[in-house]
């Protein structure tokens, strides 16, 4: 596979950097950094042996998929709070690349995919993507994120606690190199809706619009404690909205979500 950038996102400066295999793409993007790279870099591997999710968990490799990660410096200035915020600039991103990829005119049923808070991406309720932000600051350079992105293209890995799948089992003929230069392209269109977060109400209303379980019965773990009720929405600092039974909303930043019969069986 060749992969390449799209045309938008060299002519904005990014470039790419392509590796037969690594441990993981976000840690080659960090040392990078920390090498004196300047980014915006793309690091992609044809093969990821370390990749990892959040909260530690591993994301375990099958041939043929998509491993890339970001890394993009953090203008002076903007808040951590509106750094954040990326995970949903890159929520929209792969889901504009993917419909661009197995949508009308391609091979294969007509696709369902949804954004599922805070940074998954499902294909027909299973889960299809992982998006994972680390940000680190360096001495004297500022800060910088990575933004990982791993995508089910051939395979999606057996034993999981949670159904997954694969556009090559949703029947998509898609390879990882060609979803790689669409995701370049659409990733440049979001970031520039975003505008260093001064767009976010932008990011949030496109997110909003392809998102999973909206308006359905949501149960999030938040630490030894759960929240039920009805996804009402994302509010303007990206948290989770949740209208519990007694009629108050609760704003969830961090947690596990089941949606829809997982949620009303909980």
């Amino acid at each position: 596979m060749t992969f390449v950038l799209d045309p938008a996102a060299s002519a904005a400066g990014y470039r790419l950097e392509v590796h037969d295999s690594l441990g993981s793409t976000s840690t080659q993007a960090l040392e990078r950094a920390r090498a004196g790279e300047a980014g915006p870099l793309w690091v992609v591997a044809r093969e990821q042996t370390g990749g990892r999710g959040r909260r530690g968990k591993g994301w375990s490799w099958i041939q043929g998929n998509h491993a890339a990660s970001l890394l993009w410096p953090v203008p002076p200035g903007l808040a951590p709070d509106r750094v954040a915020t990326l995970g949903f600039v890159a929520g929209v991103a792969v889901e504009r690349a993917l419909r661009r990829a197995c949508g009308p005119g391609t091979d294969g049923p007509s696709p369902d995919f949804r954004l599922k808070w805070p940074n998954d991406v499902l294909l027909g309720g299973a889960k299809l993507v992982g998006i994972l932000l680390e940000m680190e600051t360096l001495p004297s350079r500022g800060a910088f994120v990575t933004v990982g992105i791993g995508i089910n293209v051939t395979g999606a890995p057996d034993g999981l606690p949670y159904a997954a799948t694969s556009l090559a089992q949703a029947g998509y003929a898609v390879d990882a190199s060609g979803l790689f230069r669409l995701l370049t392209g659409a990733w440049i269109e979001a970031e520039r809706l975003w505008d260093r977060g001064r767009g976010f109400s932008r990011i949030r209303d496109a997110w909003l619009a392809a998102a999973a379980g909206l308006g359905g019965p949501v149960i999030v773990q938040v630490g030894g404690r759960s929240v039920t009720g009805i996804f009402e929405t994302i509010d303007e600092g990206g948290r989770l909205v949740v209208r519990v039974p007694e009629g108050d909303a609760i704003a969830v930043s961090a947690g596990e979500v089941h949606f829809g019969a997982a949620a009303t069986a909980a």
